[in-house]
């Protein structure tokens, strides 16, 4: 009797499996460029398709108004926030409310309100503040500093930065001062300013900034005591958001992470 000869009969099946990983790995990155650009009905559709128990929960995003703020509502990065008019608006108000507590108080010795391009320019003269070779607050500087602090809050969403700058006089006409001594006496003021103003406003932090100028920028003479009063100052500078030109910037943004920039 012969022998029957064995036949495995499954030498090809690893092709069917092949066959079935390759068009599974198709099926998968044909997936993933429909996604690429996606509308939010047709993501709706495609979570639905999986689950059609899926409800659709709407959330907020936290943050603040500062350089790099939240996303917009519609996902573009485009700012819906204030016009121009209205930062204009705010920023004036924020002006006159403040010459109002100047002329108010009979402060006009020892505050100074200017208001020009788009910003508003507050000098506040060291005794408002400090008393001499210190950076800590008096108590008489905390009612103009909440008042301040108060109006930051209202016009948060007009300020684009509100830089705060110390400066001290030169002590001796034929010498200049210590550089230590200097520098961290007028950041140290400045700085603290920055942090009653954080604390006490709703002002986002990030667009607060302190710096220390020292004795490098007088506005009067130091060989006299009046002079050298007057150089003793803490500044403000605060800045209104150019909305136009934030809004080009986004735009710009937006078409570079879209590749919807045409020229």
């Amino acid at each position: 009797m012969k022998r029957r000869k064995s036949s495995s009969g499954g030498g090809s099946n690893w092709m069917d499996t092949y066959g079935d990983m390759v068009t599974l790995l198709l099926c998968f990155f044909v997936l993933l460029y429909s996604m690429s650009n996606i509308s939010q009905e047709k993501w709706q559709a495609i979570v639905q398709s999986f689950n059609p128990y899926a409800t659709e929960t709407p959330t907020e995003t936290s943050g603040s108004d500062g350089p790099v703020a939240d996303p917009s509502e519609d996902g573009t990065g485009l700012d819906k926030g204030l016009s121009p008019e209205e930062v204009e608006a705010q920023m004036l108000d924020l002006y006159e409310a403040l010459k109002d507590y100047v002329d108010r108080e009979g402060a006009q010795d020892s505050i100074s309100v200017t208001m020009g391009d788009g910003k508003v320019f507050i000098s506040f003269n060291q005794t408002v503040f400090f008393d001499g070779n210190s950076s800590v607050l008096r108590e008489d500087a905390y009612p103009i500093l909440n008042y301040v602090s108060v109006l930051f809050s209202e016009a948060s969403q007009a300020i684009e930065e509100v830089r705060v700058l110390g400066h001290t006089a030169q002590a001796l006409p034929d010498r200049a001062n210590d550089v230590e001594t200097d520098r961290v006496l007028s950041g140290s003021r400045a700085t603290n300013v920055v942090i009653y103003v954080q604390k006490h406003s709703r002002l986002d932090p990030a667009r607060l900034i302190s710096e220390g100028i020292g004795q490098w920028r007088p506005v009067a003479d130091n060989n006299t005591e009046a002079g050298r009063e007057k150089n003793r100052r803490v500044e403000m500078i605060i800045s209104g958001r150019n909305v136009e030109e934030e809004l080009k910037e986004d735009i710009t943004s937006y078409e570079k992470a879209t590749g919807e920039d045409k020229r």
